[in-house]
């Protein structure tokens, strides 16, 4: 079966170092355009509950670089 890869949307158009993701279901496939080789298998779960995490993080760490003198 051929994976299809897709570009995270934040790697810009001509960005040669990105992350990318394929889904084989019931799981999701992630790599770094730099490592193909290199797949991480993660559930759909799984990468929805670290996206949440690292947007809580960034917001958290945004809001308190704005709140310093």
């Amino acid at each position: 079966m051929s994976l299809r890869w897709q570009k995270s949307s934040f790697s810009g158009v001509e960005a040669e170092n990105c992350v990318e993701l394929a889904h084989a279901a019931p799981r999701l496939l992630l790599r770094e355009s730099e490592a193909p080789t290199t797949v991480l298998t993660v559930s759909p779960v799984s990468l929805l509950a670290l996206i949440r995490q690292v947007r809580t993080v960034s917001s958290a760490s945004i809001s308190s670089r704005a709140s310093c003198p």
